[in-house]
């Protein structure tokens, strides 16, 4: 009970100042973190070249770069969710827009590399709807599929024979819902103990470390390897 009515209370404290610190936290953000995380940004080179590293240094094994590009990426999802939750209740509602960026970019980036690797066009629309689709996650495309909110999971968007730009809407406005919830959630979970210095830090990174090996693990299911397409190098087209 105790603990219920603190979280209710976070969350009620939280909540307003979200979108005063980031006024634009919609749609937009998730879009721009999908075209940002294919094209890279940063230090992060775009998501079909790391693909690709990873799949020379594991041999040519799609499955196993598969594998290793999830694990790379809960490690980075666990180090910027450590920078961003340490700190105390003040700074709560100022980091949570940064929190949402890194971890919307983190894990779409991981979805893309993982598309490429199973042939995958990244730059096609239906493609980038399916890669938002896995940072959902599986429960919540499950039940927006029952409520016939989306035809399918996302494999079956992927492959969809038209492109739907309505989807674009639905899609981006539940991953938005969904990265606020799970960040503010998580950060109402443990307003006390980000009292004690570093504490904070230590339960966000284990949060976002495990959110991305759940959305890794769904993509690595979801996206299906295309039939009759391989990666080759040097640049040259599938076959």
């Amino acid at each position: 009970m105790v603990a219920s009515r603190l979280r209710r209370a976070a969350i009620k404290r939280v909540m307003p100042d979200i979108y005063k610190v980031a006024p634009d936290l919609n749609g937009n953000v998730v879009r721009r973190a999908v075209t940002r995380a294919i094209q890279g940004v940063g230090p992060l080179p775009p998501a079909a070249t790391a693909a690709q590293r990873q799949l020379d240094e594991q041999g040519g094994d799609a499955e196993r770069a598969v594998h290793e590009i999830i694990e790379n990426h809960v490690r980075l999802a666990a180090s910027q969710g450590l920078v961003t939750n340490v700190g105390g209740l003040v700074t709560l509602a100022a980091t949570i827009p940064v929190n949402i960026t890194g971890l919307a970019l983190l894990q779409c980036r991981m979805v893309a590399a993982i598309a490429h690797l199973r042939g995958y066009d990244l730059g096609e629309p239906r493609v980038r709807n399916a890669l938002l689709l896995c940072v959902l996650g599986e429960e919540a495309v499950t039940a927006l599929v029952r409520s016939k909110k989306l035809p399918g999971g996302p494999m079956t968007v992927a492959t969809a024979p038209a492109y739907d730009p309505e989807l674009d809407k639905v899609i981006a406005a539940e991953v938005t819902s969904a990265l606020v919830s799970r960040v503010v959630g998580k950060r109402a979970g443990t307003a006390i103990v980000r009292r004690i210095p570093l504490a904070g830090g230590v339960v966000g990174a284990g949060s976002d470390a495990y959110s991305t090996w759940q959305v890794g693990r769904y993509a690595e299911r979801e996206l299906r390897a295309r039939p009759f397409t391989r990666l080759v190098k040097d640049g040259a087209p599938p076959t």
